[in-house]
């Protein structure tokens, strides 16, 4: 049975929309997912299912998420065989000196298409690194995330889609506990 890891959007995040994780882990089962584990507390949840259709599976953890905790946050899946792919096509990966904690991946609840991404490559990105690979966003803040200047709003715009970010640290780690999902069966 594969894994699959599920990343909501803006949970838990300045005192809003909050979460308790081990409320997130129950309602995951109450749909019928396998062996949800959570990690951090930022609504990070990886579990088991046959469910191909992940588009239809991610509206139905949005429809119990608004129905039991009254708000409706994006949740973006991805396979355990797609995020070993986001880690392979690194653009930073034979780089020396880059940091895991100022690097980030916005995984994208769709792939918004090669204009947007060259519209997207044509934005100021004011000191940051900026890659666009398929569904995913790379960035890297060699100052910190914390002191980033870029503009957010231009680039969701020229994306048109949404999506959710995670440090390096992060998607390794969520491969991690997929992987070993995967193994104990």
């Amino acid at each position: 049975m594969p894994a699959i890891i599920s990343m909501l959007r803006g949970v838990n995040v300045g005192g809003h929309n909050k979460i308790k994780m081990d409320a997130l882990r129950a309602l995951y089962e109450s749909l019928k997912l396998k062996s949800p584990q959570t990690y951090l507390q930022s609504g990070n949840v990886v579990f088991l299912s046959e469910e191909k259709n992940l588009a239809a599976l991610s509206q139905s953890i949005q429809d119990a998420i608004e129905r039991n905790f009254g708000f409706r946050p994006d949740v973006v899946l991805r396979t355990s065989s797609e995020l070993r792919h986001v880690i392979a096509r690194n653009p930073f990966a034979s780089r020396h000196g880059i940091e895991p904690s100022k690097l980030l991946v916005t995984f994208l609840a769709c792939d918004p298409g090669q204009p947007a991404r060259d519209s997207l490559m044509k934005i100021d990105t004011r000191g940051e690194e900026l890659h666009a690979r398929g569904s995913e966003l790379y960035i890297y803040f060699p100052h910190g995330i914390g002191k980033t200047k870029l503009p957010w709003p231009l680039i969701d715009k020229t994306l048109n889609t949404s999506g959710t970010g995670r440090n390096w640290n992060s998607v390794t780690k969520m491969l991690e506990i997929a992987e070993h999902l995967e193994g104990n069966l």
